[in-house]
């Protein structure tokens, strides 16, 4: 099929992240059971509000905190939360300007307030960025466009603003059950498996 609009996700894709980092981190402060309220496959209604907005960060703390024992302070879950988000490499950068040249680019990020702080810090620090805007045509993020993936309605929804026919659009993923969302929704859609290889050598195909 023909490929004119292509929309990325960001953790796991571009940025590099680590799950276990931010279960460690919880066990670390006090909540053993951390695993089973959020991993990469599966998380618990509390994640999902912040993901879509339906509660603020403060309120997000604060349901933690009261799971916490009461020594912990609102930091130290902040920083456990982050603790997942790791580094962006330029040359994931530079790809995505080169891929820009040539398709109508999106992004498309289950994420939060919380962790886009901390990513937007990082990026200024390290990149000397404010933001991502200049490297896709358009940036959605869940906790503003009020739905997350992996609902086809999610995908249609950006696919709507943008003008994109799903068909004509590839989405790319680290999470099979955002992968299958997209399909779901008429898209064509790559699962990134990120032990073995990178977004760059899999998307090589669409500079070619």
């Amino acid at each position: 099929m023909q490929i004119k609009n292509v929309i990325f996700d960001l953790g796991g894709v571009l940025l590099n992240i680590d799950y276990h980092l931010t279960i460690q981190a919880f066990v670390d402060i006090g909540m053993s059971n951390f695993q089973e309220l959020f991993t990469q496959a599966q998380q618990s209604e509390l994640f999902d509000k912040i993901e879509v907005g339906e509660i603020s960060s403060d309120e997000f703390l604060a349901e933690i905190k009261a799971l916490m024992p009461s020594y912990v302070s609102e930091v130290e879950i902040r920083t456990a939360w982050n603790a997942m988000l790791l580094d962006l490499p330029s040359e994931r950068l530079d790809f995505l300007l080169a891929v820009k040249e040539k398709y109508n680019t999106a992004l498309l990020s289950n994420t939060n307030s919380i962790h886009l702080e901390s990513f937007y810090k990082e990026l200024k620090k390290v990149h000397n960025l404010k933001s991502l805007d200049d490297y896709f045509h358009k940036v959605y993020f869940s906790c503003d466009l009020g739905m997350r993936k992996p609902n086809p309605e999610t995908f249609l929804r950006v696919c709507e603003l943008e003008g994109f026919n799903p068909s004509e659009t590839l989405f790319i993923d680290d999470t099979i059950q955002h992968v299958e969302g997209a399909k779901q929704a008429g898209l064509q859609a790559l699962h990134l498996d990120v032990k073995n290889t990178d977004v760059i050598n899999l998307l090589s195909f669409l500079l070619a």
